[in-house]
């Protein structure tokens, strides 16, 4: 006879687990059981590189102006979240280097780094502002400014950050302009034409989006196996790394809340700030990674970010709902239907992979 902990199942039945996290894992696992060697490895090369202008023409598609420009009416708002993703995560990441090599292992912390600059999520970003019943029109335009922001940001962090590991090289300098920015723009010029059409088949972009992803993700941990990666790494490596990626994600949560709170800002804007400021895209993350930096790099760089996009659902999963509560508690309004409605409209459209 079995005996079942009730707090435990509770806590289990709480913490998402993202289908599409399960995926990518399974593409992992698939790249070191077989590993794509030779011709067959540079046919998936060249792959990676043409779906990653695809993808990055996609999101330019999807991406409104209007959205993003907009938000700058609540300029202190967007403000803090654009300072927080890009200024405060990042120095968090390098006071992580304190960590090295007593906890974290070497070969993993410029993973851990990197992930701190990158932009944050668009679509969990508002809906965990919607359920903590937050400012879901200031979440919007947060995250969608941030991704805009992102494409130019992330590289210069990494070239001032990162130096001779990766970032700003003639190579990469190619890569930038024309794998992201150059598709990039590309998408924002013909959202005229083809942004309705878009928005009606999400099936199609929505398939093209994962796909683009899990090719990417095998191409890079085969090379990773390839070159020994797991030879490198053992489970106290793995776990060391997910305890850093739950101290960041919580330096970053408690920075914040205290900032927004210290700067006078409304619960529901400080809602938009925890959530806005602290996520990480894995989106647009693992995609970077492959055109920012060396092949034999890429597959332990894509790990902590694995890691971290797992950890940042399930904290700020329980954290909105704490939100929530306490919002019941204090007499605060759920949003209505009609809001609800229009808010998971505009994360779809602003977001490919949840």
């Amino acid at each position: 006879m079995s005996v079942r902990n009730p707090f435990v199942s509770r806590v289990l039945r709480r913490m998402p687990l993202d289908p599409y996290l399960v995926a990518i894992v399974s593409m992992a696992a698939l790249a070191s059981l077989f590993p794509c060697r030779g011709e067959v490895a540079t046919g998936f090369d060249r792959g990676t590189m043409v779906v990653i202008g695809l993808l990055f023409f996609l999101y330019g598609a999807r991406l409104s102006r209007q959205a993003a420009w907009e938000g700058l009416s609540h300029w202190r708002l967007q403000g803090l979240i654009l300072a927080s993703t890009f200024g405060v995560s990042p120095l968090f990441g390098l006071a992580a280097h304190a960590l090295v090599p007593r906890i974290l292992s070497p070969s993993l912390y410029p993973g851990v780094l990197f992930l701190t600059m990158l932009p944050s999520t668009v679509q969990s970003s508002i809906a965990f502002t919607s359920i903590a019943r937050g400012n879901v029109a200031g979440a919007v335009c947060a995250a969608s400014a941030s991704s805009l922001v992102g494409i130019f940001a992330t590289p210069l962090l990494v070239g001032m950050l990162m130096g001779a590991q990766g970032g700003i090289s003639v190579h990469s300098i190619e890569g930038i302009l024309l794998q992201l920015l150059a598709p990039f723009i590309a998408g924002q010029i013909a959202r005229r034409w083809i942004g309705e059409w878009l928005s009606r088949h999400k099936w199609v972009t929505g398939m093209v989006d994962r796909g683009s992803i899990l090719l990417i993700v095998y191409t890079a941990f085969s090379e990773g196996v390839v070159d020994g990666i797991w030879h490198r790494l053992d489970l106290l490596s793995l776990g060391s790394v997910v305890m850093v990626n739950i101290l960041l994600l919580g330096a970053v949560l408690v920075t914040t809340t205290c900032l927004s709170r210290s700067l006078g800002f409304s619960r529901e804007d400080e809602i938009a700030i925890v959530f806005c400021g602290s996520k990480k895209s894995l989106a647009s993350g693992i995609p970077m990674i492959n055109v920012l930096f060396p092949a034999p790099m890429v597959g332990l760089m894509v790990l902590p970010l694995i890691f971290f996009h797992q950890i940042q659902l399930m904290v700020c999963a329980m954290l909105a709902r704490r939100y929530a509560r306490c919002g019941e508690l204090c007499g605060v309004r759920p949003a209505g239907f009609a809001e609800a409605r229009k808010t998971a409209s505009a994360a779809k459209k602003l977001e490919p992979v949840p």
